[in-house]
């Protein structure tokens, strides 16, 4: 895990959590020392009509055309 000092949370605080807002986790130091984690939150779940409704506006796949092109791009003697 990426270390940030106290000095550079408060000094470029932006900055910092913009990082975390990318995916990084943090920790933060004072003298050296560790004192606090800085993670991303965890996304809420979402609902199942939600997904549901997600799951029904995919494109169809064939799915003899998909092994198809696979066939094609892939070495079948591996």
């Amino acid at each position: 895990m990426a270390e940030v000092t106290v000095r550079e949370l408060r000094n470029d605080g932006g900055r910092v959590l913009e990082r975390v807002v990318r995916g990084e986790s943090l920790t933060v130091t004072r003298d050296g020392q560790p004192i606090a984690e800085l993670r991303p939150l965890s996304r809420r779940p979402l609902p199942a009509a939600a997904l549901l409704g997600r799951w029904r506006r995919l494109a169809h796949v064939d799915p003899a055309r998909m092994k198809a092109d696979i066939d094609r791009v892939l070495d079948s003697s591996l």
